[in-house]
């Protein structure tokens, strides 16, 4: 089963986790460095959702912010 939502087409993100070290300039420190960046992945908070068709009930997966919406009918 992919991890798509299938009303708007959102899929998981890559991005990352910067840790920095010191003390910020503005309060007086040489300034904040990087000492570690993880990358890691933000997926996409599916669910199972029974909709309604044109009169036939099909279960499909959304993502939370499109079930927000309702634009759509549930079965």
């Amino acid at each position: 089963m992919s991890k798509v939502c299938e009303m708007c087409g959102k899929v998981k993100a890559h991005g990352g986790c910067i840790t920095r070290k010191g003390l910020a300039k503005k309060t007086g420190g040489i300034g904040m460095h990087v000492v570690k960046n993880v990358k890691r992945t933000f997926e996409v908070n599916l669910q199972n959702v029974k909709i309604n068709d044109n009169g036939t009930v099909k279960t499909v997966k959304m993502c939370t912010s499109c079930i927000r919406t309702g634009n759509f009918t549930k079965a």
